[in-house]
């Protein structure tokens, strides 16, 4: 008798510690929209990324111009020439492939240069939510601008402000 008392007791304290789990929401997009230096990190990126585009469209632009130039002079030209000028458009052509690639592909310049900007700022913020949830006790904290699946929740359970409070900007 005493051994299934046990065991029951011993149910019910797991069952009520599986109860007693503390869950939160944190929302990063409104966390990192009042964090002062994620916005100025967006707007260096955004300069660059600007930058880099103007450069691809004129190398484009060039390119482009070459081949109207080609299909207008090309009734007045040599074999010789035509060949020295579709090379000269298929470099100028591949120099902006290669451009694009360079900024704006998956291990380009922009991929780079935001990693250096915003690893930081995304550092500190993890940090900040983790010490949150290590002082209220929370278990897990869910970010609600990225997890679709929650429909709703009670927004006492929100600790964004928190989040902010700890990375020293108050709402």
């Amino acid at each position: 008798m005493k051994k299934i008392f046990v065991t029951l007791a011993m149910a019910m304290i797991a069952v009520a510690g599986a109860f007693a789990q503390k869950f939160a929401l944190v929302d990063m997009e409104y966390v990192l929209r009042n964090v002062p230096a994620y916005e100025m990190a967006n707007e260096q990126l955004n300069q660059v990324s600007q930058r880099w585009e103007k450069e691809v469209t004129e190398l484009t632009k060039q390119a482009q111009n070459l081949y109207q130039n080609y299909q207008s002079e090309m009734v007045f030209m040599t074999d010789e020439q035509k060949k020295k000028r579709e090379e000269e458009i298929v470099a100028k052509e591949k120099e902006a492939t290669d451009a694009r690639n360079k900024y704006f592909g998956p291990e380009g310049e922009l991929y780079k240069k935001r990693q250096s900007l915003m690893k930081p700022i995304q550092e500190d913020v993890y940090n900040a939510v983790k010490a949150v949830a290590e002082e209220k006790g929370y278990q897990v904290i869910f970010d609600r601008a990225s997890s679709q699946s929650i429909v709703f929740a009670s927004p006492r359970i929100d600790v964004s402000n928190d989040v902010l409070g700890k990375l020293g900007y108050s709402k």
